[in-house]
């Protein structure tokens, strides 16, 4: 069993952290992937913990947490194997004569 300190503040931090991995509107910043394993890694340590417990509906909000954490890092590995994007120099147009 995993160990924890369930005061208030650190249990809406806890919320707070899993909120932002699942929101489609974040754009994770590529020098967080790290700290994105890290929350992965905790939440797969939460998840057995959960079903140890037999709680279904922890198991199952966790679950959805560890899905968008994933597509965050999947985010941030596309976007570094792309590379930038060259959108190339404006060319005038030409002149009309009248």
């Amino acid at each position: 069993m995993i160990a924890r300190d369930y005061d208030q503040q650190s249990s809406q931090a806890a919320k707070f952290r899993e909120a932002c991995v699942r929101c489609s509107l974040l754009r994770p910043d590529p020098a967080q992937r790290g700290r994105l394993v890290e929350i992965c890694d905790n939440l797969l340590d939460r998840i057995s913990e959960a079903e140890h417990e037999g709680w279904l509906g922890e198991t199952e909000g966790l679950r959805v947490s560890l899905a968008g954490a994933e597509s965050k890092i999947g985010q941030i590995d596309s976007a570094a194997s792309s590379g930038p994007v060259l959108l190339g120099l404006p060319t005038p147009r030409p002149t009309r004569q009248r």
